[in-house]
């Protein structure tokens, strides 16, 4: 008897230990794509050949110079949601075997709705937000532990502490949440910012779990509020498992090895640029620690699909924020940005385009004229406007008015909309992860935040506020590195002494600002005038810039005066938009403004007026 336990045990260990992972791990029926493309991988896996039961259809099987990988593609159309099995033998005898799932798509996957100009994002560095659960800190199967310690270091922000506060971001007015990455990031050190993947269907374990990640995802939709995953197609990290056991040469971009990319991203559509740079630019790893993904090989693109895909239908997600979007291979992420929109027709995508020319940035937006010239459509729905991001780190420190400087430089960024396909489609932004903080270039001043905010609030687009503004945070990432500027949240931890996820806990100058953004947010998410209305802008004179959102039925004009004295204006030179108006409700303060007499503004500040 004994001896038949140890045989069956032996035999039960064999049928599944050559398969160390499946990926994607499970799939789901009733997509528009029925190719579903299944990696196998295990020691000495591709000596096998596989078959599959319930009469599923193998379409290709396809192995690499690497014997350790076997990419399997099946044909799911008309496959009902079910459990089937794949067979893998050698000699014709059966080895192993390996159950997998087709689950069923939530109602209406496909036409999900995502996130447009009438959200307002609220963008979270996962690891300094706040933490929900401290016993997850430090994870064993990971190599960097916390320590708050040090800058750069791991901190303890986690899922839990988004869930716990979304309330908070809801009463500040955002709709929608954009987490940086929250994939495992496995590198010995610096890994908190977790844009350098170790395995891209697993949570890192010091932010929780993916049935937390799901948890997030319900918990905002129980808000009527949105889920924003940072996606990262450009490249993993070095500690991914992949990297570790390439499934091919090709996977990544090699020189042989390492070669960092020359960052020059005009070279993608510089009709005079040489071969090599463009290269360089497309091919070049981001950093040393980042190697860079071929989106080229047609292996690695359906990979990145896949996984896309799947994160969207197990998450219900309801859009991407693609980082480093133009480093990738052209058409390698073209074809990827249009494999998920064909799935999900109103899903939004916004791709990180860190340029500083309108005409530059447009060549990336779908459907864009300039690019059409050189025959491509990167098909990306959104852009982020960072020429507007440009003007608006510097114009309020400039008060003089003069015909080159100031408001006029914000008039001028709109004046090249013409330029983009769908200028409302474009993430506009004071501040992000990657930049000096707002509060910080103009040292904390109230009046300067509050005209930023009210244009951010009032100008086409999608606005995005980064965590911690709200209540002033400031930081200079040029003195003190990336952790100035991505701070912990104060209330996040236990044992802060200062808690401004809180009224009671915030200071007098936490409690301004926050009065100010929620207000002001909260006004923004119910006026569709200046959502999707049009726009019409005069020329700023004497730092005072004019402009009025509208639609057929509704009109708001936004004042804001740059210049550090008050002004007085007469309307008349506005009638074309003013019409038939009478009066104007400012919507911070309520109180009702003459449009038939001269308007007075204070020195450094705006006026929002409801047009009656």
């Amino acid at each position: 008897m004994r001896k038949i336990i140890v045989l069956l045990l032996f035999c039960s260990i064999s049928v599944f230990a050559q398969i160390d992972r499946v990926e994607p791990p499970f799939w789901y029926a009733g997509m528009h794509n029925p190719e579903l493309q299944i990696i196998f991988y295990g020691k000495s896996i591709a000596q096998n050949e596989v078959s599959v039961s319930n009469n599923i259809v193998i379409k290709e099987v396809k192995k690499t110079e690497n014997p350790n990988y076997l990419f399997v593609t099946i044909d799911t159309k008309n496959v009902t949601a079910q459990d089937f099995t794949f067979s893998f033998s050698k000699n014709k005898k059966v080895v192993f075997t390996k159950k997998y799932s087709l689950k069923q798509r939530r109602e209406n996957s496909a036409s999900r709705k995502s996130y447009d100009a009438s959200d307002v994002v609220y963008l979270i560095m996962s690891d300094r937000f706040a933490n929900g659960n401290p016993k997850n800190d430090s994870d064993k199967s990971v190599t960097e532990k916390a320590n708050r310690t040090i800058s750069g270091g791991r901190h303890g922000g986690d899922i839990a502490g988004m869930i716990q506060h979304l309330d908070y971001i809801k009463e500040l007015g955002a709709t929608a949440i954009w987490p940086t990455p929250l994939c495992e990031d496995n590198d010995a050190t610096y890994s908190y910012h977790t844009y350098a993947q170790s395995d891209v269907y697993k949570i890192d374990p010091r932010f929780g779990t993916n049935e937390e990640y799901l948890q997030l995802s319900s918990e905002l939709h129980k808000r009527d509020m949105k889920l924003i995953m940072d996606y990262v197609t450009n490249h993993w990290g070095a500690e991914h498992w992949m990297m570790k056991d390439l499934p091919t040469y090709e996977w990544f971009h090699q020189f042989p090895g390492y070669a960092q990319t020359n960052y020059r991203m005009t070279t993608q559509f510089d009709t005079n640029a040489s071969q090599i740079d463009a290269k360089m630019c497309m091919d070049g790893w981001f950093v040393k620690s980042m190697p860079d993904l071929n989106q080229s090989n047609p292996l690695v693109l359906k990979y990145l699909i896949q996984n896309a895909i799947w994160w969207i239908e197990y998450a219900n997600l309801d859009g991407f924020r693609v980082d480093t979007y133009s480093y990738n291979d052209k058409k390698g992420i073209a074809e990827w940005t249009k494999a998920i929109t064909d799935e999900y027709p109103n899903f939004n995508i916004v791709g990180e385009v860190w340029m500083h020319d309108q005409a530059q940035i447009a060549y990336w937006q779908k459907d864009s004229k300039i690019a059409e010239i050189q025959g491509y459509n990167s098909h990306l729905p959104s852009v982020m406007d960072f020429t507007l991001n440009d003007a608006m780190g510097k114009v309020f420190n400039e008060d003089n008015g003069a015909w080159n400087a100031g408001m006029i430089n914000v008039y001028e960024n709109f004046t090249n909309d013409f330029l983009y396909p769908n200028v409302n489609n474009l993430l506009t932004f004071v501040e992000n992860h990657d930049t000096n903080r707002f509060n910080e270039i103009y040292q904390k001043d109230l009046s300067k935040y509050k005209m930023a905010m009210t244009l951010l609030a009032t100008v086409r687009g999608i606005p995005q506020i980064y965590y911690g503004s709200e209540i002033g945070m400031a930081g200079n990432k040029d003195k003190e590195g990336d952790g100035a500027i991505r701070q912990d949240f104060p209330g996040g931890w236990p044992g802060d002494t200062n808690n401004a996820f809180t009224k009671a806990g915030r200071t007098a100058e936490q409690q301004q600002f926050f009065d100010f953004s929620s207000k002001l947010f909260n006004w923004r998410k119910s006026n569709d005038v200046v959502h999707f209305g049009k726009m019409k802008h005069y020329l700023p004179e004497n730092n005072v810039y004019v402009y009025f959102r509208y639609t057929d039925s509704k009109s708001v004009m936004v004042v804001i005066n740059n210049s550090k004295e008050s002004k007085t204006f007469s309307t008349n030179r506005f009638q074309e938009s003013i019409s038939n108006y009478k009066t104007g409700n400012e919507v911070i303060t309520g109180q009702d403004i003459d449009l038939e007499k001269d308007i007075t503004i204070g020195g450094k500040s705006a006026l929002i007026l409801e047009l009656k």
